[in-house]
């Protein structure tokens, strides 16, 4: 009887064991990215307190685009070279005080070097995160997901608490936001001292030419997404004619919908796989799309607005951990691409789809998208599954 009960006891202790670590890099991600997040909430109180031109406006947005976006690479290769356990508790930290003390800078210059600091930071992150959840998580694409989910539950969360803290304090209210990057930064740096650095690496020859399918599947994905949340509060003002709370309500519906599609993502690739998770994401969101831009009045399109941010992320996370599968042995450098500069670049083109609003409207830019996604899945087609790890 005794020998019968030890086996189940310690397969119950195994898999809360790494979802209790999963929880922890999904929390450290969260935090991360809700510096990305605080950027473009906060740039509007810049351009009222300090009477910045349009012009300006965006190029503090760029500052922080460009800190996040071109160092992940190299930052990647480096984690894969020297481990570097401890790189991902500086970068929240970083990413938290370039942001904090930018409303305190006098200078628009030093503002805009704050918040190239702060992207830097952010792009110290992923790729050691990203690496790092990896183990963690293991063969499990749901742990992956958790992981994913925790950033756009961080971006979800910046409009939200950025607002009455600004609205109460002005830009100098941004040093309001250091603490948790303290905090996480502190938690992360314990555990990568505590931490064993006997994980294997996996083995094997990398296969860059899918891996290049992949992340332009991930650019053009994150040009929808980028571009959906920029002008979908402007799309339900000024094409629905509705108030601004219910503008404000569309964005919350599209954020939250792509968190819970991160999530799904994970549990569908574990069940059909990879491949079929990335095409089936790329499928399924052109029809919300469509829905979201058909349908009258201010109410009836939200459902599809919640669709729309659902299956634009069901591949997030599955793109990552697919990158990882086709780069064995450079899981931070697969990250740094996949998780980083793909998405960064993909909010590059969003002017793109601004000069079609400038000229017809925010509908335009709807009708556009509605298009996009089907390139997503014309690449997809292209994907192939990747190889059997082996460590």
């Amino acid at each position: 009887m005794a020998t019968s009960t030890h086996p189940t006891t310690a397969a119950d202790h195994g898999p809360p064991s790494v979802l209790r670590r999963m929880w922890v890099w999904a929390a450290a991600h969260a935090v991360d990215d809700f510096y990305q997040g605080l950027v473009p909430a906060s740039v509007p109180y810049f351009v009222l307190e300090r009477n910045y031109s349009y012009v300006a406006a965006s190029g503090l947005t760029l500052a922080a685009t460009l800190g996040s976006s071109l160092p992940q690479p190299p930052i990647g290769v480096a984690v894969d070279r020297l481990r570097l356990p401890r790189l991902a508790a500086a970068g929240v930290l970083l990413a938290g005080a370039g942001f904090a003390l930018s409303g305190t800078a006098g200078s628009y210059a030093l503002v805009w070097l704050l918040l190239l600091l702060s992207g830097g930071g952010v792009a110290m992150f992923h790729p050691a995160a990203g690496k790092a959840a990896r183990e963690a998580a293991g063969d499990s694409v749901t742990g992956m997901s958790v992981f994913a989910a925790g950033g756009s539950v961080g971006f979800f969360l910046a409009p939200v608490l950025a607002t009455p803290a600004l609205v109460a304090w002005g830009a100098a209210g941004t040093v309001v936001f250091l603490p948790p990057a303290v905090l996480v930064a502190f938690v992360l740096a314990r555990n990568a001292r505590r931490a064993r650095d006997g994980v294997a690496a996996a083995a094997g020859p990398a296969h860059w030419r899918p891996f290049a399918v992949l992340t332009a599947i991930s650019v053009v994905r994150s040009a929808v997404f980028s571009a959906v949340a920029t002008f979908i509060g402007l799309y339900w003002i000024r094409h629905l004619d509705a108030s601004q709370p219910m503008a404000g309500a569309a964005l919350a519906c599209f954020l939250g919908g792509g968190v819970a599609g991160t999530l799904l993502g994970g549990r569908l690739a574990d069940r059909i796989g990879l491949v079929r998770t990335v095409q089936l994401g790329a499928l399924l969101v052109t029809p919300m799309l469509v829905g979201l831009r058909l349908a009258p009045g201010a109410l009836l399109p939200l459902p599809f607005a919640v669709l729309a941010g659902l299956t634009l992320n069901v591949p997030f996370a599955v793109v990552v951990r697919l990158g990882q599968d086709y780069l064995p042995g450079r899981p931070g450098t697969a990250a740094g691409v996949t998780l980083g500069l793909s998405v960064s670049a993909g909010g590059l083109l969003t002017p793109v789809f601004g000069l079609a609003a400038d000229a017809h409207g925010p509908q335009a830019v709807f009708t556009l998208l509605c298009f996009v996604p089907a390139l997503a899945y014309a690449l997809g087609l292209f994907l192939t599954p990747p190889p059997e790890r082996s460590t």
